[in-house]
């Protein structure tokens, strides 16, 4: 069993949650991922690591409610347990060779790069951040990711938070005022990420994106996460979760996205009225 040490709400559906795990945070890098089941005999889901603290034995993960099973964790509190939390997954993925990193994030896709913006840091390499999202409330780890950034950029839709846009006018703007960069991370929406490495392809500057798309067992043998990478059949569990995002079929991608969410929808209305009822 796993103890939620804290659970600390970061705004409209979206908690973090940082989780006793020794074994995990002593192992886990940057660009990994844990699987969690919320019951014994529950739906297993992925969520990124976005922190991990060896000494304490911590790790953090950033959750937003949009499931069944983000809705059942979302009603756990501090001191309540989770029966299986499984990582670290994936490969982890090593940006301190570059110089000059630009790390792009939409909602809460700054889990993924918050970690990567800390390491870049503690070695003298730190990157600029481009943070986008619908409105205020929706930028995450902002405060977190001022600390360790070269320069941060904000852009909301509306404008409630830095800038008014999206993050792909500001990496435009950067791009052509001169800005030089060997690396772009882009993480967050499929439809952010397809858009972010349309630029960066015009500027022939690789581009790495996070397909932490829907797992079942992890280890690739269930296929829910195959995806088409450069024409090529790959797995997000254990080929990715990080691919080079000039190569990923964005089309497929979020085709697939989408077969599920009717399904999702009912399920959690269905659970929503059963807590109601209670």
């Amino acid at each position: 069993m796993f103890k939620i040490v804290s659970k600390r709400n970061l705004g409209v559906n979206v908690n973090e949650y940082v989780i006793d795990a020794p074994a995990v945070a002593r192992n886990a890098r940057p660009g990994q991922f844990v699987i969690l089941r919320v019951e014994e005999k529950g739906e297993r889901v992925p969520f990124t690591i976005c922190d991990a603290n060896r000494i304490m034995g911590t790790v953090t993960i950033l959750v937003q409610t949009v499931g069944a099973t983000t809705w059942k964790l979302a009603a756990l509190k501090e001191g309540d347990y989770i029966p299986t939390f499984v990582g670290p997954l994936g490969n982890p993925t090593e940006l301190s060779h570059y110089n000059g990193v630009l790390l792009i994030a939409g909602g809460i896709g700054s889990a993924v790069i918050y970690p990567q913006a800390k390491v870049l840091y503690g070695i003298g390499k730190p990157a600029d951040v481009i943070l986008g999202a619908r409105t205020k409330d929706l930028v995450m780890y902002k405060r977190e990711l001022s600390a360790y950034a070269k320069k941060l950029y904000v852009m909301t839709d509306d404008g409630s938070d830095g800038e008014q846009g999206f993050v792909t006018q500001k990496l435009k703007e950067l791009l052509e005022g001169g800005a030089r960069y060997e690396m772009v991370m882009a993480v967050g929406p499929l439809g952010m990420m397809k858009a972010v490495c349309e630029v960066t392809k015009q500027y022939n500057i690789p581009t790495t994106v996070s397909m932490n798309s829907v797992m079942v067992d992890g280890t690739g043998m269930c296929g829910g996460c195959r995806l088409t990478v450069g024409g090529k059949t790959r797995y997000a569990c254990v080929d990715g979760p990080e691919f080079d995002g000039h190569l990923v079929d964005f089309d497929e991608a979020m085709a697939r996205a989408s077969f599920y969410k009717n399904i999702e929808k009912d399920h959690l209305c269905k659970l929503r009225e059963a807590g109601n009822e209670n």
